[in-house]
């Protein structure tokens, strides 16, 4: 036995943007890829206006952070556990980009029609 078998194994390697870490692969592009999406999405988001008023009323800012932070992350994993459960019922990825296609069309029409129940402006 030599030096070299007292070395323990990498934690990670990296390979052509992947990382195997722990028998996983992660995927360090579409990391950053939902990282910059979310960020930008949650900037002037209800929440980032609630975690504003609620440090600006309290002593305690870091309890704030800590909070909010994870109440993200929660929600966060919420939303990974649905969408990989969904994608694993639904038969490919072209009929889910479909369907939210469709939604997000019928969203814009909903939007545009005029409702007969708000008074004219």
């Amino acid at each position: 036995m030599g030096i070299a078998d007292l070395r323990p194994a990498p934690v990670a390697t990296i390979r052509y943007g992947w990382a195997r870490i722990g028998g996983n692969f992660m995927d360090w592009n579409l990391l950053w890829l939902s990282f910059v999406a979310v960020f930008l999405s949650e900037l002037g988001d209800k929440s980032q206006l609630a975690a504003i008023a609620l440090s600006g009323s309290s002593r305690a800012p870091w309890a704030v952070f800590l909070g909010t932070a994870a109440a993200l992350l929660l929600a966060t994993f919420v939303g990974v556990l649905l969408g990989h459960g969904t994608a694993q019922l639904l038969p490919s990825a072209r009929l889910v980009k479909s369907l939210a296609a469709l939604g997000f069309a019928l969203m814009a029409v909903r939007l545009l029609w005029p409702s007969r129940d708000l008074p004219d402006a």
